[in-house]
């Protein structure tokens, strides 16, 4: 199926791997020159042709300065994807009570402000273009206790945002979507460090037996994990003019996890 999304520019944050690696490969397998933004450049994402752009998107000025790459680089934009989050680094499993101001912090300014401060950045040319706008947000925003606390209440508000925003730039002729995974086989369930080995660990499990129980635990009735190339071909259907007439929606993409209508 030809998206017709040829030629044309797209911003992917979080690229270096998992969701975002995915979605540079499948942006540039339509056509598309992307320009992919991470804190580290991988060979991976290297590998995929696109402009790879070292930034720090969790301070207040990272989102600014990688609109003014792209725009020298690429000289228009057509496509924001909103990927950049996590919710593995250590200290995650404790509850409530356990975290910090600073945890609170660090995970609203990347699951959350890092979107917003983007896409402020990004809108006067997505209004030329009259582009589109996916953001990344996880089915936790729907069952916030399935996760860390901080990050599932960043995530609920990054699709409250993007449900305001397409309302607000809709008659301008943005489009904003959300897409929201259930667990995908990214380094924040599979890595020896991520808060899938810590979340192991605390249950008393090998980080094996976590991942092999985790479908059947969550409901995904899929019985695996999700791929992060079935997030990616969602995403970039969403970008393209197939589909014009949707914008304002969250995408549920989690194994059949969530049971409410």
């Amino acid at each position: 199926m030809d998206l017709q999304l040829n030629g044309k520019v797209a911003v992917v944050t979080g690229a270096s791997r998992g969701i975002g690696l995915a979605t540079v490969s499948a942006l540039i397998g339509e056509g598309m020159r992307v320009l992919a933004a991470a804190r580290t450049i991988t060979p991976e994402l290297q590998a995929t042709g696109a402009l790879g752009v070292s930034v720090d998107l969790s301070t207040p000025d990272g989102p600014a300065q990688l609109i003014e790459r792209a725009e020298a680089e690429l000289g228009r934009l057509d496509v924001l994807v909103n990927n950049v989050g996590g919710g593995d680094g250590g200290g995650q499993t404790g509850g409530f009570l356990t975290f910090t101001d600073q945890q609170w912090s660090s995970a609203f300014d990347l699951n959350f402000l890092a979107a917003v401060r983007t896409t402020r950045a990004a809108l006067p040319r997505l209004l030329e273009s009259r582009g589109a706008i996916v953001n990344i947000s996880s089915n936790g925003a729907r069952i916030p206790h399935a996760g860390p606390i901080p990050y599932t209440t960043a995530k609920a508000a990054l699709t409250a945002f993007g449900k305001a925003v397409a309302e607000e730039f809709g008659p301008h002729g943005v489009r904003v979507n959300t897409v929201s995974p259930g667990p995908v086989r990214t380094h924040m369930w599979e890595s020896s460090d991520g808060y899938g080995a810590e979340l192991a660990e605390s249950l008393g499990l090998s980080r094996e037996q976590l991942l092999s129980n985790l479908p059947a635990t969550m409901g995904m009735v899929t019985g695996r994990l999700v791929n992060p190339a079935e997030v990616a071909d969602l995403v970039a259907y969403l970008a393209s003019p197939l589909a014009g007439s949707t914008t304002g929606t969250d995408h549920i993409i989690d194994g059949g996890a969530i049971k409410s209508v």
